[in-house]
């Protein structure tokens, strides 16, 4: 595939996968752009100008929007995604992490959202993004106790271009 200079916005972010001890996921409804009104993992964007670590991210992202203080040893990076256009406005790269501590109750609402628990099955029912469901889930269901690097095309005038940089199980 030839790469193409593209005058959009690259974004780094972090979402973070956080469970209940029923296994649930907890998700955040999104008030907010990217993906508002949609239901999805926490995270959020890299404080680059700061030289925030992935891991730091996550570990700040889960204190500010769900109220868990975490260490680096509570966190499994269990990949990344690399989105070229995603829905024609940026350029992302992901990391994908997953909490091994659980979370027993529901978080006050905030700002970004409001929150629930869901089992996996019942995350196929919901508004989600549609690359997550193409995308995220998937990899998540096969890989978020191994490791995976997906490199997307999103360009929204082709098809969805996937190509899986490493895969480790």
């Amino acid at each position: 595939m030839e790469i193409t200079n593209s005058p959009l916005p690259f974004k780094i972010s972090c979402l973070i996968f956080v469970t209940n001890t029923k296994g649930e996921n907890l998700l955040i409804k999104r008030n907010k752009s990217p993906n508002k009104g949609c239901w999805s993992p926490i995270g959020g964007k890299l404080n680059m100008h700061l030289g925030e670590s992935p891991y730091e991210c996550a570990r700040r992202e889960t204190q500010e929007e769900i109220n868990l203080k975490l260490k680096d040893e509570d966190l499994n990076c269990f990949g990344y995604i690399s989105e070229k256009s995603y829905e024609g406005a940026g350029h992302w790269l992901m990391f994908l992490f997953k909490s091994k501590v659980h979370l027993e109750t529901i978080p006050q609402t905030i700002d970004e959202g409001s929150f629930n628990f869901f089992s996996r099955s019942e995350i196929d029912k919901l508004s989600i993004p549609e690359t997550d469901k193409m995308l995220l889930w998937p990899y998540y269901d096969s890989h978020s106790n191994g490791f995976i690097g997906i490199r997307a095309n999103c360009n929204p005038k082709n098809q969805l271009e996937l190509t899986e940089e490493i895969s480790l199980l």
